[in-house]
Order: structure tokens, then C-alpha cells, then sequence
């Protein structure tokens, strides 16, 4: 461990994080962010019940004569599974639930997707990625060597999503994001999520062929959408506890759990359990664990003893990563020697992101985020009738 080394005093986040700030007192700069969200997003009680019922006669008055009145993304883990839940039945609304299937989902992630969705009468939409173009594009962000090979798939549900919600004429996606949950998240862990410029380049790159029926986002269409389309994170409007949504969902709507955070997906197990400890030295299990501490669901002594097992069963380990490299294409050695590669960032490759960094795009950039901003502080106010 390096003697540099030093690790929040509220949560468990620690300098692996390059950008990780503290204060005088030893409390990181997520834990800041998260006391600030909490104020700025999150509306429980009450408030929040009222806010959600008069957010569903708005959604209700706006869907009229239309088949749906809002989206869903499902990928049959918990925060996606209890919007489902919320969104029917305690908000009386007409969802179409949506699923990307990329070839990675596990067996239990699409039994729970089936049943729960088939219990509460919900329409599913489900879009199939070509495999070969997906193949390719995350074998290239592999061999691009940086930490960043699952926003692909991020990118392309929400991709769906808005080429979907045009077409239905739908103005509302609820999201299972929660502040109380998913706060801790290093941007050096994962960046580039909406940024088309920067996947593009990473597949012309280390590609083996062109991208022609990915589902994906150009930069104008992402601005055009967030004036468009209204995203919201309903789970921070209810007392949303994640043990205790999982034990309802268990119990009601014959959900079962998959093993962690986002381990619907076998190589989103994969990714997080193996490729980013081993080669950047991210464990993202202390980012999920530091919010569920801020949160008060789990005690900080707990978490610091969980962050000490392994991230892997050995067993599985062995089991994932065969079948990952096959079904990637890579041979053991070729796999091996992806994961050798000097260790690139996001700021290596061409991408919006550094465009935004020149002093013109900067202002602009600055100006559509107040301007969002100002949209996301309107919601949080008495919805207009």
C-alpha cells in the first residue's frame, strides 16, 4: 500500500480514486457531494408522496390517447425492478417497460424481467443488439486499455430509450438512479457514457469494421433531448431503502437476487469483479458500499470488513472468464495481453469531451447545464395542471 495511501473517514473510499479531495477532517469529496444531493434531489416523505401524485396527473393529463404514458428501463436488477413496481401500481401509470439485450444478461436477469413484469401487467419492449457490431466495440474499448469498456451498453439503452420515447410521442422516463445508492461514482472510473465522439473513435480505432446499426446519441440530439424529454429519478422521491425494496420484491413479485450491484449482466460480473481491480486497481463494490454507509443501510465497520473479501469466487472466476474471452473472440493469450496494456484514460482519445474543454464550448457547455439545472429545480416545485 502505498504510503501516500488514505481512505475516507466517514466512508471507504480511498485514493484509489486519483481525484479523490478531502477536508480537515478526513471526509471525502463524494461524501460532500452526497450531503449536497441529498438536498438539492432527494424529497421523501411527505413531500415526496405528494410531489409523485402530482407528478402522475401530469404524466396521466400528457399521455392521454396514447398507448404509454411514460418509459421504463428494465434490466431485472433492483432499483429497475421497484420502479417497475412503483410506477404501476402505487402510481396508477401506463409504462412501457424497456430492455437492451446485449448478449450478456444472465439467465436469472431475464427470468426476473419476465416474471415480475408479467405480474404487474407490463409491456416490454425489448431491443437486440447486433452481436457481431457489439462484439467488436467492447473488444475495442478493451484493447483501448482504459476503464471504461461498459459504457457501450450504457450508452445504447439510453439511445433506445430516446429513439423510442420520439417515436411514441412519450415525454417522461422514469429512471431507478437514487442518490441515496449511487452517489460515490469516480469519474475516473467510468467516463464518456454520453459521448458518441469518443466511442466512435474508440471503434475506428481498435475496430474491425464500422458501426451501422448501433444505437447511439449525436451530440445535438443529447442537448435537444434534455429540453425534450424529461427524465425522473423517482426513487428519490419515496424513503427508498435498497434491503428493504429487495426483501418486497422477493416476497410480492417473485424477484430474485443476482449476487451485486449489477450483476444481471455476466460480463458487467465480469468487468467489475476481475478487469477493473486487477488491471486499474478499482474495486467499484467500495463506491456502492460508501453510499449505502451515507445512506445509514450498512455501518462503516461492516463495509470495511466487506471490502476485504475477495471480488470473485474462484470458481466463477475461472468459469466467466473462459466464457468471456470466447465469446469475445479472444484467445486466452490475446486476453491475457489486453489485460498487459499500459493503462489509458478518456483524455487519450479523441472525444466531446475535450471539445468542451476550449473556452467557447466550455461557456456553451456551461450554459445548457444552468439551463438543465434550472429545469431540474422547476420539477422539484408544484407541477403546473
Amino acid at each position: 500500500m502505498s504510503e501516500n495511501y488514505q481512505i475516507c473517514t466517514r466512508c471507504i473510499m480511498d485514493t484509489s480514486d486519483p481525484n479523490i479531495v478531502f477536508d480537515v477532517n478526513g471526509v471525502c469529496n463524494h461524501c460532500h457531494d452526497y450531503d449536497r444531493l441529498m438536498v438539492q434531489k432527494v424529497m421523501s416523505g411527505k413531500a415526496g408522496a405528494e410531489y409523485l401524485e402530482k407528478l402522475a396527473e401530469k404524466i396521466k393529463r400528457d399521455g392521454r390517447n396514447k398507448p404509454y404514458d411514460c418509459l421504463i428501463g428494465v434490466s431485472g436488477g433492483v432499483d429497475s425492478t421497484y420502479v417497475a413496481y412503483l410506477v404501476k401500481e402505487k402510481m396508477g401509470l401506463r409504462p412501457l417497460a424497456v430492455h437492451m439485450d446485449n448478449g450478456w444478461d444472465s439467465e436469472l436477469a431475464v427470468k426476473n424481467i419476465e416474471e415480475t413484469l408479467k405480474r404487474l401487467e407490463i409491456d416490454l419492449h425489448t431491443e437486440v443488439l447486433d452481436w457481431e457490431e457489439f462484439r467488436g466495440l467492447q473488444a475495442a474499448f478493451l484493447k483501448a486499455s482504459t476503464p471504461d469498456s461498459e459504457i457501450p451498453s450504457d450508452h445504447a439503452i439510453w439511445a433506445v430509450i430516446g429513439d423510442l420515447a420520439e417515436k411514441l410521442k412519450v415525454k417522461y422516463i422514469l429512471s431507478g438512479f437514487n442518490v441515496r445508492t449511487e452517489t460515490h461514482l469516480p469519474s475516473a472510473w467510468s467516463q464518456g457514457h454520453f459521448d458518441w465522439k469518443y466511442i466512435r473513435s474508440i471503434q475506428k480505432r481498435f475496430g474491425d469494421g464500422k458501426l451501422k446499426t448501433f444505437p447511439h446519441i449525436p451530440f445535438l440530439t443529447y442537448y435537444r433531448r434534455l429540453q425534450t424529454q424529461k427524465r425522473v429519478d423517482i426513487l428519490n422521491y419515496i424513503d427508498f431503502n435498497k434491503t428493504a425494496a429487495m426483501t418486497f420484491l422477493e416476497n410480492e413479485l417473485g424477484w430474485r437476487y443476482y449476487g451485486g450491484k449489477h450483476h444481471e449482466s455476466i460480463y458487467t460480473r465480469f468487468y467489475q469483479g476481475y478487469i477493473l481491480p486487477v488491471k486499474f486497481g478499482y474495486d467499484k463494490r467500495r463506491s456502492h458500499l460508501s453510499s449505502l454507509i451515507c445512506s445509514e443501510e450498512i455501518k462503516r465497520i461492516d463495509a470495511l470488513e466487506e471490502i476485504k473479501k475477495p471480488t470473485y469466487a474462484p470458481s466463477l472466476l475461472e468459469e466467466d472468464r473462459e466464457y468471456v474471452a470466447k465469446k469475445l473472440g479472444l484467445v486466452q493469450d490475446g486476453f491475457e495481453e489486453i489485460m498487459s496494456l499500459p493503462k489509458k484514460s478518456f483524455s487519450d482519445y479523441p472525444s466531446y469531451g475535450r471539445i468542451l474543454e476550449s473556452p467557447f464550448f466550455k461557456r456553451s457547455y456551461d450554459l445548457m447545464r444552468d439551463l438543465y439545472r434550472l429545469r431540474q429545480k422547476k420539477q422539484h416545485q408544484v407541477i403546473p395542471k
